[in-house]
């Protein structure tokens, strides 16, 4: 029978190899050009922007399974396919990752003008190795694509970064490095049990509960370092403060989701006895981070550490919704809460993709004008940028999960499906809304309301059309997932209900 996931051009193919052929023309226009560096950088990431859109338009909503499969041999002699598929989580995350690095190249313009070809380079390589990390259903390719990622991202923060910058990007590198092997690990240790490489077949080899145990806690290891959790986050805020305003904003809005899916593709499916063992540790981590972390932001002078550090307690939403669907299904037997869950986590990581992709935009339009990122530099800027202020204060309230935009959607169905499990869970997670909303609104006073601070403040221009672009684009998309998510959570549902199922299946 002929479905609709066997189409006649290889789709997801082009989607990972077009922008890292793009990145190869942008070097070979190089640093002499860097106006025709950025048209050709920006040509190729519209080009894949158009070519994801037949993701959306071709999906099957009603089908969970794999679609646009494409399967080639690579390393035929350890089994290791070329094998791509993407299910409703994937398109969402790939459209996101197209939309997004559109976006990025296009806020860069004027704001980028040392080595113009490489960094622009950086980034349309960087899309297609996320791309590829998204649809990857060979855990090799997955794995070769998750590291390979690190590349671009290293250069991006030591080469265009603040002072600290090789600090910061070697801390980066270390602990996302460390996390990984021990995914390597793991990965080794299925195959070499089972045979295969393959996503799909792991998730149906039997396995001991001590089996399981040791795998959750390599893939724990690997994916909570990227989403970043409460203990081992502290590379991000570093990261994000010394990252050039691009390279926070793929980072906050795409890097950081990765750790998200890694948890849906490895520990749900692959481990879900240990999975259910150990929820209570993730959901304790995940509870700390939302309210520890929210109490740290408060106390920050530095805009961007403040934003980085809000990413941190609103990705704790994520694997709370995540690993509360254990709970659920498990020791209740309540499906339908575990995917209000798993749909909650995946609607925060779309839409925190937005969020902080805005925010840190908005940080970087603000550092552009006056070279400074501290919170005390500023004050009184909506008198001198009517329009901008406009935009910080809509992207402020949707940080603190206000109704009608995209934050208070997936913060609110993650709270409903903590409180079928535990009221005293769902109370400590809906503590952070209001810590949000202090660190946010403060913030917000402190930059943009107030008297005009100092002379630099009152001489600054409004936005032009370039960020008029990028803020708006963000806008659109915060309040269209705040007013209406049904397109995204219709496209994801089949495949949460199948991942729900795989929960409630035992392998013991």
């Amino acid at each position: 029978m002929e479905t609709a996931s066997v189409t006649h051009w290889p789709l997801l193919s082009l989607l990972v190899w077009l922008p890292i052929l793009g990145g190869v023309f942008t070097l070979m226009a190089g640093n002499a050009r860097p106006q025709a560096a950025r048209w050709i950088a920006l040509a190729f990431a519209l080009a894949t922007f158009a070519c994801s859109i037949p993701l959306f338009t071709g999906f099957e909503l009603a089908n969970p399974a794999m679609q646009f499969v494409e399967q080639r041999a690579w390393l035929p002699a350890y089994d290791i396919q070329y094998h791509l598929g993407a299910d409703g989580i994937s398109v969402a995350l790939i459209g996101l990752t197209t939309l997004t690095t559109v976006l990025v190249l296009i806020g860069a313009w004027g704001s980028v003008d040392k080595r113009v070809s490489q960094y622009y380079a950086a980034f349309m390589i960087l899309e297609g190795l996320m791309i590829g990390v998204f649809s990857a259903l060979d855990a090799i390719l997955f794995y070769v694509f998750f590291e390979g990622m690190l590349i671009p991202m290293f250069i991006i923060i030591g080469v265009w970064g603040g002072p600290r910058r090789v600090y910061a990007s070697v801390k980066f590198f270390l602990y996302t490095f460390l996390g990984s092997v021990f995914m390597l690990v793991g990965l080794i240790y299925l195959y070499l049990k089972g045979g295969s490489w393959q996503l799909a077949d792991m998730a149906a080899q039997p396995l001991s509960l001590v089996e399981q145990t040791w795998l959750f806690f390599a893939f724990l290891v690997a994916f909570a370092v990227k989403v970043p959790m409460f203990p081992v986050h502290t590379w991000l805020p570093d990261a994000h403060v010394e990252a050039p305003t691009g390279g926070s904003v793929i980072l906050a809005a795409i890097m950081l989701k990765i750790g998200g899916y890694g948890f849906l593709r490895f520990v749900l499916p692959i481990v879900p006895d240990a999975g259910h063992e150990y929820a209570w540790l993730v959901i304790a981590l995940s509870l700390v981070a939302v309210v520890y972390v929210g109490l740290v932001a408060l106390v920050q002078e530095d805009m961007k550490k403040l934003i980085a550090y809000s990413s941190v307690s609103h990705m704790g939403f994520v694997t709370l919704g995540t690993f509360i669907a254990f709970a659920l299904v498990r020791d209740a037997g309540n499906v339908d809460g575990a995917r209000l869950g798993l749909q909650g986590a995946m609607v925060q990581m779309v839409s925190h993709g937005f969020i902080s992709g805005a925010m840190f935009s908005s940080v970087g339009v603000l550092y552009d004008r006056m070279h400074s990122r501290m919170i005390k530099d500023y004050g009184g800027v909506a008198n001198a940028m009517p329009w901008f202020a406009m935009f910080w204060v809509l992207f402020a309230m949707a940080n603190s999960g206000l109704p009608g935009t995209s934050g208070f959607v997936g913060e609110f169905m993650v709270i409903l499906a903590a409180f079928q499990q535990n009221p005293l869970v769902a109370f400590a997670a809906a503590f952070t809304l209001i810590i949000g909303a202090g660190y946010t609104l403060w913030l917000t006073k402190r930059v943009i309301w107030g008297e005009t601070g100092n002379a630099h403040v009152a001489e600054l221009e409004d936005i032009n059309l370039r960020e008029w672009i990028v803020l708006g684009v963000f806008a659109i998309g915060v309040l269209l997932l705040g007013v209406w998510p049904k397109p995204l959570t219709d496209l994801m549902e089949p495949s949460i209900a199948q991942l729900a199922g795989q929960l409630a299946a035992t392998k013991l």
